[in-house]
């Protein structure tokens, strides 16, 4: 789980970091950003094995086929091969969405504390509490089919808190990372996002 910001129209992940220098007609290519911390870090929460495979294997793996979908695509353009391009955009906006997302994972060393200032106020006046928060991204992140995330996002325009979900990329052990993430979560870090985002939201 962790904090995002919805326009009306277009989900943008908050993350930084990570983006490679190539360009392909106004698209980036992505290289692996680098762990910030020990792969055990998070501990006993999430543990190093599963922080090892996530980093160097899947997300290298979404990195090297959005890459490699970016290749396809210039040359699909060259050659005028209209309908090469519309089949590339799924994997560009699959493959492209779980390296965004996935990049997320690596801000949240230092996190556990609950929320404070105006983010703590938005959640206790727009779902009761953190604790009903917590009851109710579990719940929609434990009935995603298959596996997925969820989300704590934040509509700009209305400067509205919602549980958002996407589908794909989760381990089978979905209840119990549910359970713990919230040890974890920065939540310091989606604070700072959250005021500099939504400035006229009361605080506490």
């Amino acid at each position: 789980m962790a904090l995002r910001i919805l326009g009306r129209k277009n989900l943008i992940p908050t993350f930084s970091g990570g983006l490679g220098s190539g360009h392909l007609r106004g698209l980036q290519t992505f290289s692996l950003p680098d762990l910030a911390y020990d792969y055990g870090a998070l501990e006993p929460v999430i543990n190093a094995e599963i922080m090892q495979l996530h980093h160097q294997k899947h997300h290298q793996a979404y990195i090297t086929n959005y890459n490699k979908a970016l290749e396809q695509l210039h040359e699909a353009i060259n050659k005028g091969h209209t309908s090469t391009v519309v089949k590339l955009q799924s994997a560009i906006k699959f493959n492209g969405g779980v390296y965004l997302f996935s990049s997320l994972i690596y801000l949240q060393e230092g996190g556990g504390e609950p929320p404070k200032g105006s983010l703590g106020w938005a959640i206790d006046s727009q779902f009761g509490s953190l604790e009903a928060l917590i009851q109710r991204v579990n719940a929609e992140g434990a009935a995603l089919q298959g596996s997925g995330w969820v989300w704590l996002a934040l509509d700009k325009e209305l400067k509205k808190l919602s549980v958002e979900t996407t589908a794909n990329q989760y381990k089978n052990v979905r209840p119990d990372y549910l359970k713990n993430i919230w040890k974890v979560i920065n939540w310091k870090y989606a604070g700072e996002i959250f005021a500099k985002e939504a400035p006229l939201v009361e605080s506490r």
